[in-house]
C-alpha cells in the first residue's frame, strides 16, 4: 500500500528542490540587480516588438517540428505535419512546467514507439534536440569568428574569453575521443558505435545533411531574434554580433536540468553579460524575463491541445 506512495516521493522531493532553487537564483539575481529598474523598463515594453518575438518563437516551434517529422523519417517512422506541430507544442507545454526541459519531449518518444520500437522513436526525439543546440552552437562559432575580423564596439573580458575557450577546448576534445574511440574494434562501444551511425543516417547524411543544417540554424536564429525583439521592446538595441555571441551563451543557460523552462539561470547569465555590451544588469533581467513570457505565450496553443486535443 505504501509504494506507490514512496515512487512518487522522488519526483514530489525534486520539484521542491527545483522550486527552492529558482527562488534562491530569483532572490540573488534581485539583490545583484536594481529590481525596481528591471520593473519599470518591462512596463516600458513596445508591444509591437513583442508581438514579433512571439512570432519568431511560433516559427521556432513549426520548423522544430519539421526536423522531428524528418528525423524520425529516416529511422523508420512516419509522422503527418499535423502531427508533428500538435506533439511538439504539447512537448513544450510539458517542458515550460516540469524540470529538465525533456520530459516532455519523452512523452513524444512514448507516444511514437509503436512503428518502429521505443529505441528509434527516443533516438528520433534525442537526435531532434541535438541538432537544435548544433544550430545555436554553429551561429554562436559564426559569430565568435567574425568579431575576430569585424569590430564589435565593446571589449570582451578575460573571464568571458577564457570560459568560452576552455567550453570549445573540451568539446573537441570530446568529439576527438568519441572519434578515436569509435576506431577500436572493442564490443564495449559498439553501442556506441550504434548510436553515432544511427544519427550520421538521420542528420548527417548525404541528401539530408543541407535540410536539416537549414532546419536547425533557423530554429536557432528565431530563438536568438526573439530574445533581440525582446530587448528591442525594452528600448536595447543589440548589435547584429551580440545577436550572435552574447545570446546563445544566455540561451545555452536554459540547458541547466534544475531549470524550469530555463527560468533563472536564464536570467542570471542576462544580468552577467548585458554589461559586457554596456547595458545594465537590470535591462538584462528584463529582456530575459520579456523573453520567457513571450515564450509561455507562443507555446499557448500547446496548453489549448492539452485540454481540448486527443489523448
Amino acid at each position: 500500500m505504501n509504494v506507490p506512495v514512496l515512487g512518487s516521493l522522488p519526483a514530489y522531493t525534486l520539484r521542491i528542490a527545483q522550486v527552492i532553487v529558482l527562488g534562491a537564483l530569483a532572490w540573488q539575481i534581485w539583490q545583484v540587480v536594481d529590481g525596481e529598474e528591471a520593473i519599470a523598463v518591462l512596463t516600458s515594453a513596445n508591444p509591437n516588438w513583442l508581438f514579433a518575438a512571439a512570432m519568431m518563437l511560433t516559427l521556432q516551434t513549426l520548423l522544430s517540428a519539421q526536423r522531428w517529422r524528418i528525423t524520425a523519417q529516416r529511422l523508420g517512422i512516419t509522422i503527418s505535419r499535423g502531427e508533428a506541430i500538435r506533439e511538439y507544442y504539447l512537448a513544450q507545454v510539458v517542458n515550460q512546467s516540469l524540470p529538465g526541459g525533456m520530459i516532455g519531449d519523452a512523452g513524444r518518444a512514448v507516444r511514437f514507439r509503436k512503428e518502429a520500437g521505443l529505441l528509434s522513436s527516443g533516438q528520433a526525439v534525442i537526435f531532434e534536440r541535438l541538432s537544435g543546440q548544433i544550430g545555436m552552437l554553429l551561429l554562436l562559432v559564426s559569430g565568435l569568428v567574425l568579431a575576430t575580423v569585424v569590430p564589435t564596439g565593446f571589449r570582451w573580458p578575460e573571464w568571458l574569453v577564457s570560459s568560452i575557450g576552455v567550453s570549445l577546448g573540451i568539446l573537441v576534445a570530446v568529439l576527438v575521443g568519441t572519434f578515436l574511440l569509435l576506431r577500436l574494434r572493442f564490443k564495449s562501444v559498439e553501442a556506441l558505435r550504434r548510436f553515432v551511425s544511427a544519427f550520421a543516417h538521420s542528420v548527417t547524411a548525404p541528401g539530408i545533411l543541407a535540410h536539416q543544417t537549414g532546419l536547425s540554424v533557423g530554429t536557432a536564429l528565431c530563438n536568438v531574434l526573439a530574445f533581440a525583439f525582446c530587448a528591442a521592446a525594452l528600448g536595447i538595441i543589440l548589435p547584429k554580433l551580440v545577436v550572435l555571441t552574447l545570446v546563445p551563451l544566455i540561451l545555452f543557460a536554459m540547458l541547466i536540468p534544475l531549470s524550469i523552462g530555463g527560468w533563472g539561470f536564464r536570467e542570471g547569465a542576462a544580468v552577467l553579460l548585458f554589461p559586457v555590451m554596456g547595458a545594465t544588469p537590470g535591462q538584462g533581467l528584463a529582456t530575459s524575463v520579456a523573453f520567457g513570457l513571450m515564450f509561455l505565450l507562443a507555446v499557448l496553443p500547446g496548453a489549448v491541445m492539452t485540454r481540448f486535443g486527443k489523448n
